[in-house]
């Protein structure tokens, strides 16, 4: 049997959090609210919990999850698309969350698909890791839950999750409204929207919200074409297509489900059938990755936190490996307008709508 070192009884090293919280007499969501620097804890609490640290000796050895025995001083983080800088900008964040816990991520790319998904939940499952962070191709409650079963704590990426889960996403019914409301806050009303497939988390609901705000424009139509990715080929293709069609005018305003697919029909537009951006055509991306602004033609796009959000989740993941049944909660972040050369140009006269629009303000 291993001897204390001097100065470090076998009695400090058993404070947990939970005791802290029952000393200061505050819930345990509290106390970790004061150790991760919240603002939302007023100061009479805080000094509480703070006295109750001190009197009880609680020591917070980087991360409570890290002091799990059997696991790895690693979370797993499972991406549907790696090669997307937005993906790429979410690992960013949660390395450098996970780093400041004295832990590393390890990657994995679903590619869209289920079944390499459950192959990388299995593979992190067998390296005991001590936490998956999952942006879900399909539904990931079952999944979820599964890790919950067998003491794997789980943050879902990207979509809110059931209430048994953690969760991080952002607003995108908000998204596309905001999208498509600059649209025709600059006075375009034959618009498009472009994105795919149908079935790939958020691309519905920045569909609904582009149709809402259609709805608010009783001259407005919205064109729905479906790609069957979200690459900057599929953009490229689907802006050809346009083109090339006859029996329809080019929209004059074009909301792409993200940055990628905004970035290929660029280069149709621009390089191979020199199309007047924005005169011709107004358009703006969605997720405002590093390119979006050194395109070009800068590109209008809608704002997520990426690196907000991978470090949200890391941090969720954390407070659920302190106290599972507390600590559970759903951050829905709301997205941002960035509005650029794309879309700011002046319409040709022909679209210019018989009076000006009055812009609306955002929620």
């Amino acid at each position: 049997m291993t001897a204390d070192p001097p100065g470090f009884p076998a009695a400090q090293r058993s404070v947990s959090i939970k005791d802290v919280a029952k000393r200061a007499g505050v819930s345990v969501t509290t106390v970790s609210n004061v150790l991760n620097s919240r603002d939302r804890v007023s100061s009479d609490t805080r000094e509480r919990v703070l006295a109750a640290i001190d009197q009880l000796g609680y020591v917070r050895n980087a991360a409570a999850w890290q002091l799990r025995a059997g696991r790895s001083r690693t979370i797993g983080l499972i991406v549907p698309d790696g090669a997307n800088p937005f993906y790429s900008a979410i690992a960013r964040g949660a390395e450098d969350a996970a780093v400041e816990y004295g832990g590393a991520v390890l990657v994995g790319n679903s590619n869209h698909s289920p079944e390499r998904e459950a192959h990388y939940i299995a593979l992190f499952e067998e390296q005991r890791v001590q936490g998956v962070l999952i942006a879900p191709v399909g539904d990931p409650d079952q999944r979820v839950e599964a890790l919950r079963r067998r003491g794997l704590p789980a943050v879902v990426i990207g979509r809110t999750a059931q209430p048994e889960s953690s969760s991080v996403s952002i607003d995108n019914v908000a998204g596309g409204y905001l999208a498509t409301r600059h649209l025709l806050e600059v006075g375009r009303r034959r618009l498009a929207f472009i994105g795919g497939p149908a079935s790939t988390p958020g691309i519905g609901d920045r569909l609904a919200g582009a149709l809402r705000a259609v709805a608010e424009q009783p001259d407005a139509t919205l064109e729905v074409l479906e790609t069957t990715d979200l690459g900057v080929a599929a953009g490229r293709a689907a802006a050809l297509a346009l083109l090339d069609r006859t029996d329809r005018p080019l929209p004059d305003g074009i909301f792409f489900a993200n940055d990628l697919l905004a970035t290929g029909a660029l280069q149709a537009f621009l390089l191979i059938r020199h199309v007047d951006v924005p005169g011709d055509v107004a358009m703006i991306g969605y997720d405002d990755i590093d390119f979006a602004q050194a395109a070009v033609v800068p590109l209008s796009s809608i704002r997520q936190p990426a690196a907000l959000i991978g470090r949200t989740a890391v941090e969720l993941l954390a407070r659920e490996a302190e106290a599972p049944d507390e600590n559970r909660r759903h951050i829905l972040f709301q997205p941002e307008l960035v509005a650029r050369e794309s879309s700011l140009g002046e319409a040709p006269s022909r679209t210019r709508p018989a009076s000006d629009t009055t812009p609306t303000t955002q929620h």
